[in-house]
């Protein structure tokens, strides 16, 4: 039986542009390229590597996002994934964590999985918790923050690092998993893949597909909302210390002035 491999992943704007709020206080993702999320990259590479050493996988890659999600997709099965499912619907905009993983965990019983893989977090919103929920609406195992992972007979394994500690985890399929930027380097697409990712099939689904209502998602479906944003303020110049005998002792002043020491 074909193991079923199921990666989510994100389209978000580029962390070295210039990244601001719009009118309505969601991200301006007009006015910044985007692209797909480095940490999702890892969730990709480790999904290819198990799919490697079954007998037989299918890697899916789903994201939900605006139209240009596909790029995102796209370099995913430009990696190596087999097939890509876009949610995509205008009743979206401003959905928050808690309704993308509603929306998520729909369309991955749509598709049907054994295993759902995820990055650690994305880089835009950072919060990490997606994996979770989307464990929890699925009612399957999750083992999350993974450095090492495999799966053999029906079980995942793999390995958490933490400050003091690592553990070994392990849990019966079907369930899901997150992987960290320390899992393994991302391949980088190449030529071949890049043209077949071309023909690869890439499935549109919006929220009636999924039989999810629009007040359960985007603004108003939200649970969490920015209420202000304050642009940063312009980097200003430094303090200049030159040293005429007493730099060490400006230096020093300076620091415990601003509760460095």
């Amino acid at each position: 039986m074909s193991l079923k491999i199921v990666v989510t992943v994100k389209y978000v704007p580029d962390a070295t542009g210039d990244r601001h709020f719009a009118d309505d206080l969601t991200v301006d993702r007009d006015d910044v390229d985007g692209l797909l999320s480095e940490l999702d990259e890892y969730a990709v590479e480790q999904a290819l590597q198990i799919a490697g050493a079954a007998d037989d996988a299918e890697i899916t890659v789903l994201t939900v996002g605006p139209e240009g999600a596909k790029d995102a997709l796209r370099k995913a099965l430009s990696m190596g994934a087999d097939k890509a499912i876009h949610v995509e619907d205008d009743d979206l905009h401003g959905t928050d964590a808690i309704g993308t993983s509603l929306v998520l965990a729909k369309a991955i019983e749509k598709a049907g999985f054994d295993l759902v893989i995820s990055g650690m977090a994305s880089t835009d919103g950072t919060a990490g918790v997606v994996p979770a929920l989307v464990a929890e609406r699925l009612g399957v195992p999750q083992v999350t923050l993974l450095s090492e992972v495999s799966v053999d007979d029906g079980v995942v394994r793999g390995r958490r690092d933490g400050d003091a500690a690592s553990e070994q985890l392990e849990a019966s399929l079907p369930a899901v998993v997150s992987v960290t930027d320390q899992s393994g380097e991302a391949r980088y697409p190449s030529f071949k893949g890049i043209m077949a990712a071309k023909k690869k099939p890439v499935e549109s689904w919006d929220l009636s597909d999924l039989d999810i209502e629009a007040e359960e998602v985007g603004l108003d479906g939200a649970w969490t909302k920015v209420d202000s944003a304050t642009a940063r303020p312009a980097r200003t110049a430094g303090t200049v210390v030159r040293d005429e005998g007493e730099g060490g002792r400006q230096l020093a002043e300076f620091l415990a002035s601003q509760k460095f020491i």
